[in-house]
């Protein structure tokens, strides 16, 4: 689960809903800080996360500038979806909700997707390339998560089907290893933390979890329908990841001929272990695509 520094927005961050074709989506916006906007980012979060674990990289993209805005896709977080439905959670309607948000914020834009993310993105610009002027895969790879994921998305997806959001919420954080020792600051700031957490999970969709969860299981490998495309992709990861393998995603740039960044000590959401350098590399490689 992607644990954002925090839930709220920074200065030069605001939060706000995004009015589609195809329903209302909370987003995170943040405009660029300089007198030449060089584009705009659409940011899509990973299976249970949210627009928030892109709050600390927009601001600086929008110094680089950028205008990010990063989505709570349906169903996910503060966007609203139904709670016992999956059929609009089929991947194809969710990249279908990507290219509305792309035309209402004025494409052309820069599309990220952020692991599960990534797969919807790519699903996307498979569906209609047009509105975006470059694709970035942040820690997603070419098909199915490794089986350890596998294997807790599917106790996940069981504790779903006997328990309540709130029920299974408990049972996740009885398995987490007990906190090492810190200081009364520490375990303060922690448990404010496990609220937020909390929060965002009790709002999420459980039939979006599910349709999502076995999405990640059952995805196949769509490279080189991909590769045919033609758009410009960065395939941008830490230097461990125990959902997609680091090799796998090598070789995924490699049959896409995609420009490759490792960001060094950061695991699968370097979003959140890195922003600096993370977004760095973003900046330099939508610059040369800008």
């Amino acid at each position: 689960m992607s644990r954002p520094p925090s839930f709220v927005p920074p200065p030069g961050v605001r939060a706000h809903m995004l009015t589609t074709e195809r329903g209302n989506f909370a987003v995170l916006t943040a405009d660029a800080a300089t007198s030449r906007v060089k584009g705009t980012a659409l940011l899509l979060p990973g299976f249970t996360g949210s627009k928030e674990d892109f709050i600390v990289v927009q601001p600086l993209l929008a110094a680089a500038g950028y205008r990010t805005v990063a989505v709570d896709g349906r169903g996910q977080y503060e966007s609203p979806g139904p709670r016992d439905d999956e059929a609009p959670y089929a991947q194809r309607e969710l990249a279908r909700d990507v290219l509305a948000q792309a035309r209402a914020l004025g494409a052309p834009v820069h599309l990220l997707g952020h692991s599960l993310g990534g797969q919807i993105a790519r699903a996307a610009v498979l569906l209609d390339a047009s509105p975006f002027v470059s694709l970035t895969l942040m820690a997603s790879g070419p098909a199915e998560i490794s089986v350890p994921q596998q294997q807790r998305v599917k106790q996940l997806r069981e504790a779903l089907g006997i328990l309540d959001m709130a029920e299974v919420w408990d049972a996740i954080q009885a398995m987490e290893p007990p906190p090492e020792e810190a200081d009364a600051a520490d375990i303060d700031e922690s448990l404010a933390d496990g609220e937020d957490l909390r929060r965002r999970w009790l709002r999420n969709s459980p039939a979006q979890l599910l349709a999502t969860g076995r999405q990640l299981c059952e995805e196949p490998d769509r490279v080189a329908e991909l590769a045919a495309v033609g758009l410009p992709v960065h395939v941008l990861s830490g230097d461990r990841d125990d959902t997609w393998p680091i090799p796998l995603l090598d070789d995924m740039a490699a049959r896409l001929g995609a420009h490759r960044t490792v960001v060094a000590h950061a695991e699968h959401s370097p979003n959140t272990d890195r922003p600096e350098p993370t977004a760095e590399a973003l900046a330099a490689f939508w610059d040369r695509h800008s």
